[in-house]
């Protein structure tokens, strides 16, 4: 049964749906006996008080995977494991005490131990970029927390309307579900199409649910799935700077084509963060002037500014893959342009709205 279902990797995908299906009304029964909700805020755009745990519920639907069809690996993961529940707990603490912005990196960089220190997965080698390659340790590790910081946070960030975070972590994982599984790395292939699954079963809830089935990812989702992200890209790199790969898996800009992947929130937490310094303000103070803010504030709703950013992702990616084995600066320059235009075509769309109204 196992082996039949990792030569068939898309029933796990299913599997994954169906039991975060199956434990979802419980979730959300103690997340409203127990007070566990959000109420609306300076980077949320909902009103009431809603569920914000969803992401326990991916975390179990993942880790149901894990603990069925990687069982025999467990030695050689633990670490990796140990950092996935370290990093849940961290969010699930900041969804209900609200954790400072210190004290949440300083968290997750102790989860990143387990990952980086103890599992042994980061980057080693930058594929040539400004003409390296193999990286000193000391570089390697430094980098590959740097690394982590930019994909946990940039993700959190984007988690500010419906369906967002989870219809682009269905993207991204979806893309490395595909790409581990014609690699060959069977484990990594199965929890991306684990999580592709969980998050399907979120996306459910939090776009189509009534006032009584809504619920948010929160911090305890948004943080694992970045975590488990930033997993995703070391090994992808470290395969493509590594492993023998058949010639169209080959991927020379391999750490450009992770960027184009992950342009959206990577570039807008940049945009964001030197927004806030330029006007004096704390790059981690929360505001409503990320880039599904502007949509919103055009007239579109959650679905339609979802929609938008999932193109405009799909786009990226599209780019990304057909400059697998270009110039990785070059590559770089043309995703992040491609959000620059999205960027400012929203400013000026706004500023001509804004005259209109006096």
């Amino acid at each position: 049964m196992i082996t039949y279902f990792t030569q068939h990797i898309w029933l796990i995908g299913i599997l994954a749906f169906l039991i975060g299906l199956s434990t979802m009304p419980i979730v959300l029964r103690i997340a409203k006996k127990q007070h566990f909700v959000v109420r609306p805020n300076k980077r949320t755009s909902h009103t009431g008080e809603v569920p914000n745990i969803g992401g326990v519920n991916i975390f179990f639907s993942v880790m149901l995977i894990y603990l069925l069809f990687c069982s025999a690996q467990l030695q050689e993961t633990q670490f990796l494991l140990i950092g996935l529940m370290t990093i849940v707990m961290v969010g699930f603490i900041d969804d209900i005490l609200i954790l400072t912005p210190l004290s949440k990196l300083i968290s997750e960089m102790v989860a990143g131990i387990a990952l980086i220190g103890f599992a042994d997965i980061r980057i080693t080698h930058l594929h040539g970029l400004f003409g390296v390659g193999e990286l000193a340790p000391w570089v390697s590790y430094l980098l590959s927390f740097f690394v982590l910081a930019a994909i946990i946070n940039s993700f959190n960030l984007i988690d500010g309307i419906d369906g967002l975070a989870s219809g682009l972590g269905m993207i991204y994982c979806l893309f490395f579900a595909v790409f581990f599984y014609l690699a060959g790395q069977n484990f990594w292939a199965i929890l991306a199409t684990a999580l592709v699954g969980a998050l399907a079963v979120f996306f459910c809830y939090n776009v189509f649910g009534g006032k009584n089935t809504k619920i948010f990812m929160g911090d305890s989702g948004s943080l694992f799935v970045g975590y488990m992200l930033t997993a995703f890209v070391f090994r992808f790199c470290e395969t493509e700077a590594y492993d023998p790969l058949p010639e169209y898996l080959k991927m020379s800009a391999a750490p450009a084509v992770a960027v184009g992947l992950l342009a959206i929130p990577l570039y807008d937490t940049l945009r964001v963060s030197l927004t806030r310094i330029k006007h004096h303000r704390s790059p981690f103070m929360p505001d409503k002037n990320h880039i599904h803010h502007l949509l919103l504030r055009t007239g579109l709703n959650h679905i339609q500014t979802t929609c938008i950013l999932i193109a405009v992702s799909l786009l990226c990616l599209a780019v990304a893959l057909l400059m697998r084995n270009s110039n990785m600066l070059l590559l770089i320059t043309i995703e992040f342009a491609i959000c620059t235009v999205l960027t400012v075509l929203l400013w000026r769309i706004l500023d001509y709205k804004a005259t209109q109204q006096k």
